[in-house]
């Protein structure tokens, strides 16, 4: 048996495509590459795959992470690439491929927080912006509701900053946000705590941060464009 880890991109063609339906994405791309998936045990076997820290609708992505297990183990990772790169459709982009241990942790369980790029497409007065960040930054709590539960979305916000692009009106805002088993951040929450339309924003997530650095094994594979 063999254990790759893919990063790729979610790109704007699939900005509107679930995480579950991504998944099946990826069952189907394996299955047309003709790649020989693993298989878990039980009364309904399904392929071995693992994503990394779902992403929310309407948000794109240049960091994500599947580990594909594989049941034979003479595989090139170069060959796993050329297969794939056949049968993926528009959408994703594979960056890198990594031959990784059976018993490297899912990488879900390392996740620790994640950094967004956020393109505002109704642009406010820039002093108005930033005495919007000043005020939620300053913030000692921020009582959100979802799904009919309050919640403090102050501590999720790891940091935040607003940058204006030179010699060009658009105005973009960075995020890290904590990405934990229960105490996720969501962009699309800051963006309403700051009193803007998330649905008036291209958000994409730039990076997913590890609570150690995740291992790349021996035979690794990097897309040449």
């Amino acid at each position: 048996m063999k254990r790759i880890r893919i990063h790729y991109s979610k790109l704007e063609h699939l900005r509107y495509t679930s995480h579950l339906d991504v998944q099946k994405i990826w069952e189907r791309s394996l299955r047309r590459a003709r790649l020989p998936l693993a298989y878990s045990q039980g009364f309904h076997p399904q392929p071995r795959l693992n994503q990394a820290c779902p992403l929310p609708l309407g948000v794109t992505s240049r960091d994500e992470i599947i580990d594909v297990w594989l049941d034979c183990d003479i595989l090139s990772v170069a060959k796993v690439l050329d297969m794939l790169q056949k049968a993926l459709p528009d959408g994703i982009q594979i960056h890198q491929i990594n031959e990784i241990p059976l018993n490297e942790p899912p990488p879900d369980n390392l996740v620790v927080a994640a950094e967004y790029e956020i393109t505002l497409l109704e642009n406010l007065p820039l002093s108005e912006l930033e005495r919007r960040v000043t005020e939620l930054v300053s913030a000692q709590s921020i009582i959100r509701t979802r799904r009919e539960k309050q919640y403090d979305l102050r501590p999720l916000i790891e940091e935040i900053s607003l940058s204006k692009e030179p010699n060009q009106s658009v105005q973009k805002l960075r995020l890290r946000l904590s990405a934990r088993p229960g105490a996720t951040g969501r962009a699309d929450e800051v963006l309403s705590a700051l009193g803007l339309d998330a649905t008036s924003a291209c958000i994409e997530r730039t990076r997913l941060i590890f609570q150690e650095s995740l291992s790349l094994g021996q035979k690794t594979l990097q897309r040449k464009d």
